[in-house]
């Protein structure tokens, strides 16, 4: 069984709060007091802010749990795009086999969620009238972009959200709603959200808490000091992708232009430079990490990066693009080279870089404090053009997606492009940084790493179709025994 799998890799479980009426009591949030709640109404957000973003980040005891990046890795290995040559951390992601009620995983993600929600709620539970002055719509509108974003990622992890015509299963059970009175709701009100809310409920609420964050943070005109922090593009991108999945395509488009404006595509140079920097011009948003919040081994740059002494770059689980994909990257695409090719290359220092089909594509910069990236212009530059295209708009799509193309392939000049063509896009560049499991769900898209030329691990030739259940977790076992919402007859199959 798969507990003791992890007991043979030295594993520990964790301890998981709830989301039953206790959850908001659980050592992983903060209640105010008078003083930390005066200065989070205005004299020093950071205080709740600062709180935010360290979870994004939180080592927890193992080795595969820290934080956002790696509740994205553990989804993308579980697409074809990412091949591995050992198996070992998130080997049984990549085995799709780390989804049931008693996993770590599971808990995992439903803890960096409904932490997110709290901690967004003891902000949001300052202001019953809305933020009045600037500071305060910064420090709201910062805290329901979180809250939006939890919302936005739970239905499509715990969910088969999907119908087989391609619309949505809004009348699917979905996840709990927390809230706050500030949100207008009573306590018995409160109390009947923590159930299986429906998918569309849970949408709802985070289309409502991203375009009140929007709404927010233009009032205020906040100004960020590092891009640790949310602003208004940040909010404007987390509603793009929103409305990307929910297919709401010309608001999707919109949203998306808006957010990437003031920023610039990277060129070649930069294409090469490790993806670990935040001052980089294309990225919007990430962690800024330091000697006291680098997680050394435990730690996303450790599992992906083959060019750094960690996991990956010593060879216990060097991490590689799917041979079949890197054959679809024009050979004059700079991205290419971001990959080994099927000879490999001896001459890389870590042996993790060497091997064929390796990925170069994230760097090291000796000391571990590389940073975190959640958000970059290109993916905005992506999810417009896939909305034009979604409105029989090729051409105007081919315009926007030229914008990224004219800096990644010289030869590249399409007058039309295909909603094929843009899938493709989205898979190349966004390669390894947490999109491909989400993707594949919105499409209805299954896997098939058992064709001729496979360069994935023997044993794990998987060929998993769309709606196989195995793209869906469970709700976790300690929400199903403390949550008297839910009852046993309403876990995921």
């Amino acid at each position: 069984m798969k507990i003791l799998k992890y007991m043979s890799m030295g594993l520990l479980a964790l301890a998981l709060g709830s989301c039953g009426s206790d959850y908001l009591d659980t050592e992983y949030t903060r209640h105010l007091d008078a003083e930390s709640a005066g200065e989070a109404a205005g004299r020093n957000p950071d205080v709740f802010l600062n709180g935010m973003w360290s979870w994004q980040v939180e080592y927890t005891t193992n080795h595969d749990t820290f934080g956002l990046m790696s509740v994205l890795l553990a989804k993308e290995m579980m697409s074809e795009d990412i091949a591995i040559a050992a198996f070992h951390w998130f080997g049984y992601d990549y085995d799709f086999d780390n989804r049931e009620y008693n996993y770590r995983r599971t808990k995992q993600d439903w803890e960096l969620f409904y932490t997110d929600i709290a901690k967004a709620n003891e902000i949001i539970g300052l202001y019953p009238e809305g933020g009045q002055t600037a500071d305060e719509k910064g420090l709201l509108g910062q805290a329901l972009a979180i809250r939006g974003m939890a919302y936005t990622y739970l239905p499509q992890i715990y969910q088969t959200y999907m119908n087989q015509d391609g619309t949505i299963n809004r009348e699917a059970p979905g996840v709990p709603i927390l809230l706050t009175t500030a949100d207008g709701y009573t306590l018995d009100e409160l109390d009947g959200l923590k159930g299986r809310n429906t998918v569309g409920a849970v949408l709802d609420q985070a289309e409502k808490d991203l375009t009140a964050a929007v709404q927010n943070l233009t009032e205020s005109g906040y100004k960020r000091p590092t891009k640790n922090y949310v602003d208004l593009s940040v909010a404007q991108g987390l509603l793009a992708r929103y409305y990307l999945l929910t297919q709401q395509w010309d608001k999707a488009a919109s949203a998306a232009n808006a957010a990437r404006q003031g920023y610039t595509q990277r060129g070649n140079a930069e294409l090469h430079d490790g993806f670990m920097s935040l001052s980089t011009n294309d990225v919007m948003w990430g962690f800024i990490h330091t000697p006291e919040t680098e997680t050394t081994y435990a730690s996303y740059f450790s599992h992906i990066s083959n060019l750094t002494p960690g996991y990956a770059g010593l060879g216990y689980s060097p991490k590689l693009i799917d041979a079949r994909l890197y054959s679809q990257i024009a050979d004059d695409d700079y991205r290419k080279s971001l990959f080994n090719d099927a000879e490999g290359d001896p001459t890389q220092d870590m042996p993790g870089a060497q091997l064929p089909y390796a990925n170069l594509k994230f760097g090291n910069t000796g000391d571990w404090c590389m940073h975190y990236i959640f958000m970059r212009a290109a993916e905005m530059v992506l999810i417009e053009a896939e909305a034009l295209v979604r409105q029989g708009k090729g051409a105007e799509a081919a315009i926007v997606l030229g914008e990224l193309m004219s800096n990644r392939q010289p030869s590249w000049s399409k007058s039309s492009v295909t909603l094929d063509d843009i899938l493709l896009q989205r898979r190349i560049e966004l390669w390894g940084e947490g999109f491909a499991y989400f993707d594949l769900k919105r499409n209805n898209l299954g896997i098939d790493r058992n064709y001729e030329g496979s360069n994935h691990l023997a044993g794990y030739l998987h060929t998993i179709p769309a709606f196989d259940k195995r793209w869906t977790y469970q709700i976790p076992q300690g929400e199903m025994q403390e949550n008297s919402h839910i009852q046993d007859s309403e876990q995921n199959p």
